[in-house]
């Protein structure tokens, strides 16, 4: 019998492959469960048996001790939490606020956060302090001064915010209100009270208007009054018998020398010597 044939010299022969691709799949797993990557923007903790481990690791490749430790990883890029606020202004009026904050995390005390907070740190401490922080200042302002004094608002909300967070070693790095939302009622009234501001701009602009005119037209009377006093106090007696004497010598340029014919009634006298200065 051919002893390649017999199954259990074949079996004798492919033991020890088995036995080194089972080495070499363990050395694998074993090799990729000892390196971990902390991705560009974050930093790491290593975490050995559910303990974190102070040390905080860069960027980049790591090692660790395989099935038993883990690197835990913590973003410290600027983040955006997004909130929307219910509360009442200071007058009362039921007001919406959409609030956008802008933070990161202090990567130098990262372990602080992470041991005492966990990675829900957002919904644990930033989003309830928004909520609370923002209800604060809103009962400070009028609902209309909430809508024109919107970076004043923003500006409290932000110093308050940062100084709660800082004891989480967590950054505030820009806040913003994006929208407040009223009442329809309320929101009609001030629709109301800005038309009836509009109304009162133009009555008093064309009251302006009208009293500018009036102030020219009385200028212009003045000044035409003005005029024809002096063209008055112009007019001698010299200068009527001068105009006479300038009539007379145009209409003597215009005779041809002959009399005017009249049909009827009585011939006009006419002193011909004194028209041709004899």
């Amino acid at each position: 019998m051919n002893p390649e044939m017999n199954p259990n010299i074949r079996k004798g022969r492919l033991r020890p492959l088995i036995t080194v691709a089972i080495v070499l799949v363990f050395v694998l797993i074993v090799g990729f469960n000892a390196v971990s990557t902390v991705q560009y923007g974050h930093v790491g903790l290593y975490k050995t048996f559910g303990r974190l481990n102070d040390s905080v690791l860069e960027p980049g490749i790591h090692l660790k001790i395989p099935f038993f430790q883990s690197i835990i990883q913590v973003n410290t890029q600027v983040t955006k939490a997004e909130t929307d606020t219910s509360a009442s202004s200071k007058d009362l009026q039921p007001v919406s606020t959409h609030v956008a904050v802008n933070y990161s995390v202090d990567k130098s005390t990262v372990f602080n956060l992470m041991n005492n907070i966990g990675g829900a740190y957002d919904s644990i401490i930033i989003n309830p302090a928004i909520q609370e922080i923002v209800k604060e200042v809103t009962a400070r302002y009028k609902a209309e001064d909430l809508i024109g004094q919107r970076e004043l608002v923003a500006g409290e909300i932000s110093e308050l915010l940062t100084k709660r967070l800082a004891k989480y070693d967590l950054i505030v790095n820009e806040i913003n209100i994006v929208n407040f939302k009223f009442s329809d009622a309320f929101n009609q009234s001030i629709e109301a009270k800005q038309v009836a501001q509009q109304q009162a701009l133009k009555a008093e602009n064309d009251l302006k208007r009208i009293q500018i005119e009036a102030k020219q037209k009385i200028a212009q009377a003045q000044a035409e009054a003005g005029s024809l006093k002096l063209k008055k106090q112009e007019v001698t007696p010299e200068l009527v018998q001068l105009k006479q004497i300038e009539v007379q010598e145009k209409a003597l340029e215009k005779w041809d020398g002959k009399l005017p014919s009249v049909t009827g009634g009585a011939t006009p006298f006419i002193d011909v010597g004194q028209m041709t200065g004899k």
